[in-house]
């Protein structure tokens, strides 16, 4: 099963690529490891947002879209337009979205260790909790 894990924070959408073949796990090359948005007023580039995202999950082949959940409420509450972003996540046609709850994530994360540094794979550091979402989902 090939997923896109996606962690939303402020206006951007940092993604990875996790791969399960037989137990293994595989992070393919992929061309884009976030995306950005400026302006949360314009449909047109939520429009726009939600149209390259789709572009790569049909050149990738990706079954499913894993988003991390944020609190809605609090010190830590997720911005309006990173929701906005979520729904467009979520209403794409043709691929399921999931959002995957921080307790769950936790929990298994907690029952499989990720053996594997950020570098090994060849991600960037932005994309830690992209990565560790997809790990936790895939474990679960």
């Amino acid at each position: 099963m090939r997923i896109c894990a996606v962690d939303l924070k402020s206006n951007e959408a940092n993604i990875c690529l996790l791969e399960s073949n037989q137990g293994l796990f595989e992070v393919p090359e992929c061309r884009a490891r976030k995306f950005t948005m400026t302006d949360a007023a314009s449909a047109e580039q939520i429009r726009n947002f939600q149209k390259q995202f789709a572009k790569l999950i049909e050149d990738y082949k990706i079954e499913k879209i894993v988003i991390r959940e944020r609190p809605t409420k609090g010190k830590f509450a997720g911005s309006a337009l990173g929701f906005k972003m979520e729904a467009a996540l979520q209403l794409i046609d043709g691929i399921e979205a999931e959002v995957f709850s921080s307790s769950e994530m936790k929990a298994s994360l907690k029952r499989n260790p990720i053996q594997v540094s950020l570098k090994e794979v060849g991600l960037k550091q932005f994309q830690e909790q992209a990565f560790l979402t997809a790990c936790a989902y895939l474990n679960k």
